[in-house]
C-alpha cells in the first residue's frame, strides 16, 4: 500500500507520472477508433470469406481512421482542443 509520502516521492523521481493521462476521451479519439473498428470488421469478414481485395479494403479503412483522428485533433477536437468539452 502506497502512502501519500511515497506517491509524492515517486512523482519527484519520475515527473512523467505527475500529470494524469488524457485517456484519449475526445471526439477525435472516438471518431478515429470508430472508423478503425469498421475497418477491422470489414477486413475480418473478407478474410473469413477468403477475398484478399476485401482484406486490403479493410486495411485501407484502418489507415483512413488514423488520418481522420489526426485531422480532427488538428481541427481542435482532441483532448484539450479548442472545440472539445474539456477546453478551459
Amino acid at each position: 500500500m502506497n502512502t501519500r509520502a511515497q506517491q509524492v516521492l515517486e512523482h519527484e523521481i519520475d515527473p512523467m507520472h505527475a500529470e494524469a493521462p488524457g485517456h484519449g476521451n475526445s471526439v477525435a479519439a472516438w471518431a478515429c477508433i470508430g472508423v478503425m473498428m469498421v475497418g477491422v470488421v470489414v477486413g475480418a469478414i473478407f478474410f473469413a470469406m477468403q477475398i484478399p481485395v476485401g482484406v486490403y479494403v479493410g486495411i485501407a479503412i484502418v489507415v483512413v481512421g488514423l488520418i481522420v483522428g489526426w485531422l480532427m485533433v488538428k481541427a481542435g477536437y482532441g483532448v484539450g482542443g479548442s472545440k472539445s468539452k474539456g477546453h478551459h
